[in-house]
């Protein structure tokens, strides 16, 4: 064998065994149609943290169930903890949306207990983050300003009437989240009570309606239905 041989077999077995740089998104994959690559990030991120939870979902299982090189998730991102916090920003935003004080306590309720049929993997992110005593997730801090301002808003609507005064809303309000999560908190439970006949969706549409006829009980707006014979769920 040629020295020149050798010196190729040597430089060929060196470059192999020599790792490679993270190659960066190349520009075309930044600029095409970001809205929507981000988009695509978003959602193959809310499931893969509904499956797995913050601490257990990992960047390279994200981008392979959105189909993009995994660079673009810190490109758009900055990485694990910025798509969990930008998930959590717009369940803020669809919150406070769902909560305006302009509307009827049973309809905030039905609403927020219809989203787990709507957006079940947040729903499961939710029930994960709370589970979770070993880590702090990103964005907790926001998240409990934005549960305080809930407290509040049920303050307000005390002040109005539409809550006894004797109930404590902060209670008021674990109680209500506990009650609009159950099916997906409690699925076997859930599986277990409704009719045979009744698929998933089914029973949660049929208990979302059940627990808005509750909070009229609570709030007093059965009675008020009950004799204009009005039923604003019919």
């Amino acid at each position: 064998m040629t020295a020149s041989a050798v010196g190729l077999i040597v430089m060929v077995t060196g470059m192999a065994g020599t790792r490679q740089p993270r190659r960066a998104p190349r520009p075309e994959e930044r600029q095409r149609d970001p809205e929507r690559t981000r988009a695509r990030i978003l959602a193959a991120a809310k499931a893969e943290f509904g499956a797995k939870g913050f601490a257990g979902a990992r960047v390279s299982d994200i981008a392979a169930r959105a189909g993009i090189n995994k660079q673009l998730i810190s490109y758009y991102f900055g990485g694990k903890e910025g798509l969990y916090a930008e998930l959590a920003s717009q369940w803020r935003q669809t919150s406070t949306e769902l909560t305006g004080e302009d509307q009827p306590l049973d309809t905030v309720v039905t609403g927020f207990a219809m989203s787990s049929l709507h957006d079940p993997d947040w729903a499961r992110l939710m029930v994960w983050s709370n589970l979770s005593t070993t880590q702090e997730d990103p964005g907790a801090e926001q998240e409990a300003m934005f549960l305080r301002e809930q407290v509040a808003g049920l303050a307000r609507r005390q002040e109005t009437g539409e809550l006894p005064a004797d109930l404590d809303p902060a209670c008021v309000l674990l109680a209500l989240f506990a009650a609009a999560s159950a099916t997906i908190t409690l699925p076997r439970v859930s599986a277990a009570v409704r009719p045979e006949n009744q698929s998933d969706e089914e029973f949660t549409r049929y208990y979302a309606d059940q627990l808005g006829k509750l909070v009229r009980h609570l709030t007093g707006k059965h009675q008020e239905t009950a004799n204009t014979g009005n039923d604003p769920q019919a």
